[in-house]
């Protein structure tokens, strides 16, 4: 092997170290993307399910509502 100057050797493992702290720092950016992405989906899922108790609640109020009028009228 070649004698080459010790500050080629540092500069080496320098570029490993970055490299491994890249990846590294890459894997824990998508893991918090993937947490917030799906925080944010539940939330949307909520929404979409409170939305449609809202819609239940008011389409059987209406029916009573119906039904309490058309026995006055058959009345």
């Amino acid at each position: 092997m070649m004698v080459m100057p010790w500050w080629i050797y540092l500069c080496i493992i320098g570029i490993l170290i970055s490299g491994y702290m890249a990846f590294k720092t890459s894997r824990q950016d998508k893991m918090i993307d993937e947490d917030f992405i799906e925080k944010e989906g539940q939330v949307y899922l909520d929404r979409i399910e409170q939305e449609r108790q809202k819609k239940k609640e008011l389409n059987e109020q209406q029916l009573q509502d119906d039904k309490t009028a058309s026995e006055e009228l058959s009345i």
